[in-house]
């Protein structure tokens, strides 16, 4: 009886155990796809940084010169902000 007992409970701690490995594997794997998908992210942040320094650097560039530039700087500024608040409004209103 106490036999029969013992492969009881050893057959019930062997189906936890293979039910806790196969979660250890899972979650394996799921660490090793968001350290990906960060490593992804990460690249993409130095790239849109890079982008950025430089369209400052041209910016101040811009600033820095001339009357006529400035004209077209205000210019450009002003018809970038209402494209944005035109696409806001486009997109808003398309969801609703």
């Amino acid at each position: 009886m106490l036999d029969v007992e013992n492969k009881l409970l050893a057959d019930n701690l062997a189906t936890k155990v293979s039910r806790l490995k196969s979660l250890a594997f899972e979650i394996d794997k799921e660490a090793e796809d968001q350290n990906s998908y960060l490593d992804g992210m990460d690249s993409n942040f130095l790239s849109t940084t890079g982008l950025l320094t430089g369209s400052v650097k041209r910016f101040s560039t811009m600033v820095r010169s001339g009357r006529d530039n400035r004209k077209i700087l205000c210019y450009v500024s002003i018809g970038l902000v209402l494209v944005f608040f035109i696409l806001y409004y486009l997109v808003s209103r398309t969801q609703t």
